[in-house]
């Protein structure tokens, strides 16, 4: 067993980068911006709807 080739090395970390910046940085965005709006939404609940005053 040998040590991987560069060319092996630099397929991984585009194939990790695509991932990352395809699937998983959008995916952690639209949860966070989801269980924002869940947190409001049961807060709301319980408090009410805001009032203009």
């Amino acid at each position: 067993m040998g040590q991987p080739d560069d060319a092996v090395i630099k397929r991984r970390e585009r194939i990790a980068f695509l991932l990352l910046t395809a699937v998983v940085f959008p995916l952690m965005t639209v949860m966070f911006v989801a269980g924002y709006g869940f947190l409001v939404w049961i807060y709301q609940m319980f408090a009410g709807p805001p009032t203009g005053h």
